[in-house]
């Protein structure tokens, strides 16, 4: 029975939580996306606005969130929030959606980004047919073994306790973001204004870009509903770069002063993140022709922006970068995932044995499972696929999240509510109208980035009621 007495500590400060939410935002999307991004758009001024309108949807969620976590502040986070302000069912499908794909795909894809841009220093991890067996008729790159065990490394460091988990975050969050602040920095020395100058051109003609076989590029001006759609799909991959800030509220429960420090820290790690990332897509501007960065080699922008800002190092900065940059993130991933499976299990729609804490007052069931699923995204392949079609679905839950605020404003009116979403209603209803513009606008121009996320959520359906019955099953034999 000494196991369900054990309650998470709150030991992480302002600090800590704002480096959990700069961490787990910043992965290696920032360095690659930019170059997809550019084929949709073929375009400096539309590059830029569809990071400000992602920046800016970011940078309102987070602000709504802080009245959300101030009213819950215990581990869970959005999770908590959806089940509060509609039903468990709702509640249960985002937890079945971030277990399946969501979180644990992010620290696969995460994952395996380390191990590629390790191979700059270690060849047999570069992705080539040479560097890979076959085991049960699968295929497997010495890259996804790396992967895994960095996942293997980064779980058993959590169940360790939740202090190991804030140093290591700190140290590489810290590392990364004076790391990249130093690239900027760089970018701006190197400005070529005669690169710049031409990129910005033609810079609000929206055009999407293909290369010939010939090595010439060809042009497709965008018009009417139809550019829509393409800042929608573009959209896509700002949004991959700029998720994960919701992080920081599925370990409620292990703040300091958390109806306070958790809307803090969404603020500022958000704002900062959103700097850093207008002003990277401003150094790939100012340093590398916009062609060359639309067909960067692997959609690699900034090793482009970098051999051309540091020559030959290039390579090496900012195959280090990534590295150091993918470790901090993944682990602030693993860390705050296994939270949510926590809760759920406490509610009786996980695996039981995930709602205990060890000795460290950790969920380590919890941080195991969780390493299974993502260790075998990995060895699948499809991560990265699935990464892309769940796009569509994580807005839909942060629409329905915000949307939380004004049924609980109603149906609570005298909740206590130590923070409330600044701009509200304003900035909290604008939100909902800009993320349901963006799923509309890829139903309708680019469905294959919708279905297969809306599959994977709704297969989450039978799965809740299959656990609702065990869970009155095993009420019922205990009463």
């Amino acid at each position: 029975m000494e196991e369900t007495t054990k309650t998470f500590k709150q030991s992480l400060g302002l600090f800590d939580a704002t480096m959990i939410v700069a961490g787990s935002m910043i992965g290696s999307g920032i360095f690659i996306v930019s170059a997809d991004m550019l084929k949709d758009m073929g375009s400096a001024g539309w590059l830029l606005i569809a990071w400000l309108i992602t920046g800016f949807m970011t940078l309102i969620a987070a602000v709504s969130y802080g009245e959300l976590s101030a009213m819950f502040p215990k581990a869970g986070g959005q999770y908590v929030y959806l089940k509060e302000a509609y039903n468990p069912l709702l509640g249960f499908l985002y937890g079945w959606s971030f277990f399946s794909v969501i979180q644990t795909g992010t620290i696969a894809a995460v994952a395996v980004g380390f191990a590629k841009f390790a191979g700059y220093f270690f060849p047999a991890l570069a992705w080539e047919d040479s560097n890979a067996f076959t085991i049960a008729g699968l295929t497997v790159h010495y890259a996804q073994l790396v992967a895994i065990l960095l996942i293997v490394l980064l779980t058993y460091i959590n169940t360790k306790g939740v202090k190991t988990g804030k140093i290591i975050q700190t140290i590489f969050t810290s590392t990364k973001l004076i790391s990249l602040f130093a690239l900027i920095i760089a970018g701006f020395l190197a400005f070529n204004s005669d690169i710049w100058n031409a990129n910005w051109s033609n810079a609000w003609s929206m055009q999407h870009l293909t290369k010939n076989a010939d090595g010439s590029f060809s042009y497709e001006n965008l018009m009417g509903g139809i550019a829509l759609g393409a800042v929608a799909s573009a959209m896509v991959g700002s949004i991959f770069s700029s998720d994960a800030w919701n992080n920081v509220t599925f370990i409620a429960g292990e703040i300091k002063n958390p109806k306070k420090n958790i809307g803090l820290s969404l603020l500022s790690g958000t704002l900062i993140v959103t700097i850093i990332y207008l002003l990277m897509n401003v150094v790939y501007l100012a340093t590398v022709p916009l062609n060359e960065l639309a067909f960067a080699k692997d959609n690699r922008v900034a090793l482009s922006a970098s051999e051309a800002i540091f020559g030959a190092y290039g390579t090496t900065i900012i195959a280090i970068m990534i590295m150091i940059s993918t470790f901090g993130c993944n682990n602030g991933l693993i860390l705050a995932g296994s939270r949510v499976y926590y809760t759920m299990a406490k509610d009786n729609l996980f695996f039981k044995q995930a709602g205990s804490l060890n000795k460290n007052i950790v969920p380590e069931w919890a941080l195991w499972v969780q390493c299974l699923m993502a260790c075998a995204l990995c060895l699948s392949g499809k991560y990265g696929d699935l990464l892309d079609m769940v796009s569509f679905v994580v807005v839909i839950f942060y629409v329905l999240t915000i949307a939380g605020i004004f049924i609980l404003r109603k149906t609570r009116p005298y909740a206590d509510r130590p923070y409330k979403a600044f701009g509200y209603p304003l900035l909290p209803a604008l939100y909902i109208v800009m993320g349901i513009s963006f799923c509309i606008l890829l139903i309708m121009y680019k469905p294959q980035f919708t279905w297969p996320g809306l599959i994977i959520t709704l297969l989450g359906i039978p799965l809740y009621y299959v656990a609702s019955m065990s869970k009155d099953k095993f009420i019922n034999q205990n009463r």
